[in-house]
């Protein structure tokens, strides 16, 4: 497989040091794996920091900035970040108000943050812990226990980011980041496998006629493998799963994001988007704020997944607060 890299091992840290030299607003530790804000610790705002394995550009690293996450930890790809870099991280973001640490739930990520969270506790400094576990697709995965933490873990840097700027305690960011992943739903459709730089080949067989159906973000297999069908179909299939498990009624709002896996133009990503833009309009339901992009990728994964959060106009209120950040920038 044709792969940009130099060499395979290398590739977290040149990464890393490209986004230094392409974002002067970003602190780039590259040794340590560690992005914060240039600007240094907002002094009597909460702090926000994640992360998880490389891999899944722009997450982490892209959403961090005012009105977005203070710091974050790159793990290898597909690999955790370990204690110490989180540790790191959040020293260096905290500004007096306490840390909140938004976790994707995989269990070395839970693990890790874990540990970041009792040192820190050890150092006095108040810490609250979110886990984002909003994948429908599985219950249990090779990567987890319980559902996967995917594309809500954008929503929920966004929000809780939001209030945090605002200057609100780290219990009421910690709650409002819980409300979104409660409401939150995601569900994803790969076309291809994963390439890794390390393997150097898919990480599993999938024929062209066939689809990975409720595939997870580490190039794992989905819950079924089914006939390659037309986006209208994946479309219904993402639709269905999500508000099965999360139903929305008619008159209901929702901030939505139809998300590339890695390797899809964004010519088909729009087309998918008006497919759920016609699905939801038949069932009522109002996309009353939309991204379509790549914002939680699966390396060079052909694929969709379909995020909806059930809005009202606490979340919708935050959604709109200005961000400026390497992958989501907008003003009020």
């Amino acid at each position: 497989m044709k792969k940009l890299v130099n060499a395979p091992e290398d590739v977290v840290q040149q990464a890393l040091t490209g986004l230094a030299a392409a974002h002067p607003e970003l602190s780039v530790d590259v040794e340590r794996r560690v992005v914060l804000r240039a600007s240094g610790p907002v002094q009597g705002k909460v702090a926000l920091v994640s992360g998880g394995g490389s891999g899944h550009e722009p997450l982490h690293a892209g959403f961090v900035g005012p009105g977005g996450l203070d710091a974050a930890c790159p793990g290898e790809v597909f690999t955790s970040p370990v204690p110490d870099q989180m540790l790191t991280a959040a020293q260096a973001a905290h500004g007096g108000a306490g840390v909140l640490l938004i976790v994707k739930n995989y269990t070395g990520d839970v693990l890790n943050f874990q540990m970041a969270a009792e040192l820190l506790e050890d150092e006095d400094i108040p810490v609250e812990t979110v886990l984002v576990d909003d994948d429908v697709a599985v219950e249990d995965s090779t990567w987890t226990a319980g559902r996967r933490g995917t594309g809500a873990t954008v929503f929920v840097e966004k929000i809780a980011g939001a209030l945090a700027e605002r200057g609100a305690k780290l219990d009421e960011v910690a709650s409002v980041a819980r409300k979104v992943n409660e409401r939150t739903r995601s569900f994803a459709v790969a076309l291809t496998a994963v390439t890794t730089p390390a393997a150097g080949r898919p990480g599993f067989d999938l024929p062209e006629d066939e689809m990975e159906v409720g595939v997870g973000i580490h190039g794992e297999p989905g819950a079924r493998r089914a006939p390659l069908a037309s986006a209208k179909d994946i479309m219904a299939t993402c639709v269905d799963a999500v508000l099965t498990d999360r139903p929305l009624a008619a008159g209901d709002r929702a901030i939505v994001m139809v998300n590339g896996l890695g390797a899809t133009p964004l010519l088909e990503l729009y087309l998918a988007f008006g497919e759920v833009a016609a699905q939801f309009a038949a069932r009522g339901i109002t996309i009353a704020r939309s991204l379509v992009g790549n914002y939680i990728t699966s390396l060079d994964a052909a694929g969709v997944s379909l995020t909806v959060c059930q809005a009202d106009e606490e979340l919708l209120d935050l959604w709109d607060a200005p961000i400026d950040t390497p992958a989501l920038r907008w003003k009020a």
